[in-house]
């Protein structure tokens, strides 16, 4: 029997036990039989969706859930063993780190993804006059800034997901779709995390943790970084470094191991510059034209060069994702993750950069989730 964690072209064919469920504001549990029930308002009735006035049961009547200044509302919350298989979602409100996605696997106090919806589908400078389309494998950005998501995300008791509205003055409006299997998770499967982190400006000669902390066994499966570039000149010398299991002495906090020139703490894995870790070379250039050049593909891409304009989009800014889908990293005890910010300078020396860097990172792992840094308040996560 097929699996929904082995879904694929290859194994559509097979039969499944498995019990397919989706979860919109047109079935908000997810129930059998559930969705499609709201009753259109009545013709002297002032709220509710007036467009379906004039229909009966059944009809387009509740397809979407405002979620007010400051509230934050539960997306889904669902009864395992089971596995959600797909998210798509998009809003009337286009400010998307003031909108922060919360999951909580099995009754976990603390969130195993935190992330502003926009920088969870590797698109954080996306906006309706901004849009840049993001074709991969695990997210992708279609147009009208319709999110999409394919992460697997099993979970063995429940499953619930979360988005806060941060604005104090603006309501949103979200439309939603959660598709789920209800099945039996394997004993060696592991859970979905995400992660966000914002500094803006990396200080000079200090390298950039994109995620440290985590213990237990898991895998390392993606990175999304938005990188906003504050010097003239090529900007991406810099090298990934993947601290694993004892690269991090046991007790010595991450931060002082590493981010402080790393002590005696080296790598197991050293990638060999930025463009080279996301599947470009030689600055992502079009020798041709002379300019960057965007690319989105399965596993790795750069969807989005924000270029200045000469007025007010004054800043050279990347948005790129590389997915380990084929090649995971795996992990038995911990796991740290750290990328320079390097360019040139005269006499052909490296430049250790000051530039604004937010990254993602995503990873399977064993529970419980540690605790994840405080997140930005509202001011430190804006783009300007």
């Amino acid at each position: 029997m097929n699996h929904s964690l082995n879904n694929s072209l290859g194994t559509l064919a097979y039969l499944s036990n498995g019990e397919s469920r989706s979860i919109s504001s047109e079935n908000p549990n997810g129930k059998v039989a559930g969705g499609g029930r709201a009753l259109p308002p009545g013709k002297d009735d002032p709220g509710g969706n007036q467009a379906c006035r004039e229909l009966s049961q059944g009809w387009k009547v509740s397809p979407n859930q405002p979620i007010k200044a400051l509230e934050t509302f539960t997306i889904a919350d669902i009864e395992g063993p089971g596995c959600v298989q797909s998210i798509w979602m998009t809003t009337a409100f286009v400010a998307y780190r003031d909108m922060i996605l919360r999951i909580y696997y099995d009754d976990q106090e603390h969130p195993s993804v935190e992330c502003p919806l926009g920088d969870f589908y590797a698109s954080a400078f996306t906006k309706p006059d901004r849009f840049a389309q993001l074709n991969s494998q695990a997210v992708c950005l279609n147009p009208g800034s319709g999110f999409n998501c394919f992460w697997p995300m099993p979970f063995r008791k429940r499953f619930r997901m979360t988005l806060e509205n941060r604005n104090p003055d603006k309501d949103m409006i979200l439309f939603y779709q959660v598709n789920y299997s209800l099945e039996p998770v394997p004993d060696n499967v592991a859970y979905f995390h995400a992660q966000f982190r914002r500094v803006n400006p990396v200080p000079y000669e200090r390298v950039y943790t994109i995620v440290d902390g985590l213990n237990g066994q898991g895998h390392y499966a993606g990175t999304y970084l938005a990188w906003g570039v504050n010097n003239a000149g090529w900007w991406g010398e810099g090298e990934i470094k993947f601290y694993i299991d004892d690269d991090i002495p046991e007790g010595v906090a991450t931060e002082a191991a590493i981010a402080e020139h790393g002590g005696d703490s080296f790598p197991t894995i050293c990638g060999t510059g930025t463009e080279d870790y996301f599947g470009g070379s030689y600055n992502f250039e079009d020798k041709q034209n002379a300019r960057y050049q965007e690319f989105s593909t399965p596993y790795m891409g750069v969807p989005h060069v924000m270029r200045p304009d000469g007025l007010y989009d004054s800043q050279l800014r990347f948005s790129m994702y590389r997915w380990h889908i084929p090649d995971p990293i795996r992990f038995r005890k911990r796991l740290a993750v750290t990328i320079q910010a390097l360019g040139w300078r005269s006499g052909g020396r490296y430049l250790p950069l000051r530039d604004d860097i937010a990254s993602v990172a995503y990873w399977y792992q064993t529970l419980p989730t540690a605790p994840f840094p405080e997140l930005l308040d509202r001011d430190c996560l804006e783009i300007i």
